[in-house]
Formats: C-alpha cells, structure tokens, sequence
C-alpha cells in the first residue's frame, strides 16, 4: 500500500517553517527528518508514525488511539501509530507533529 499523498502534503505543510528538513522514502512511507533525525513519517500502512519520548509514547498509547509502532513483530521503542481517523483536523496532527518536534529538538545534530 502506498501512502497517503494528501496526509504527506498536509504534514509538509506543518513543516514548511523548519530549515532543516529532508523527506525520504522509507519502508513504503515518507519520512521527515529535521537535523537527520526521523521525526515523523506518513506510514505505508496508513496513519502517522510519531516519534517520542520513550515515556511520553507509552503514557500516549495508554490513552489512545495511537498504539505502540512494530516494524517486522518487534517493538519500536519511543514510536508511535496514530491512525488516519485521529488526524483528521488540522488540530490533531498539528498536535502530533509537534510533539515529534519538540522531541526532536531534544537530540543533537547527526550532521
């Protein structure tokens, strides 16, 4: 499945203020890093993966509706699915992608 067209433009749109931004095509998504890092993709399977604090994404998955991100059976630690029906406003991945951001920010540079 490829993914959602109209959510990566909706995603890019929140990332159009960001100097450091590169997309990438990864595991059938795109990807969005900000200084090399991964900071959320629009996922081939549908929906967003954010990337978060380890405790921030298992306070968030216990709330819902995100659930905790696996790639191939195993457990991506910090990673979060949030489905397509929880980002339907411009609110609710606002939200989201800036949480990513701000998580982000926290780590140094990869450059």
């Amino acid at each position: 499945m490829a993914y959602d067209e109209v959510l990566a433009e909706r995603v890019r749109e929140l990332f159009a203020a960001e100097p450091d931004l590169t997309e990438k095509r990864m595991f059938g998504g795109l990807a969005f890093l900000l200084d090399g890092h991964m900071t959320v993709a629009v996922s081939g399977r549908g929906g967003l993966m954010a990337r978060l604090d380890r405790d921030a994404a298992e306070r968030l998955a216990a709330e819902g509706p995100a659930e905790p991100m696996e790639m191939r059976g195993r457990p991506m630690a910090g990673w979060l699915l949030v489905p397509p029906e929880a980002l339907g406003s411009a609110r609710q991945l606002g939200t989201w992608v800036e949480r990513s951001i701000a998580f982000v920010r926290t780590l140094p540079p990869k450059r």
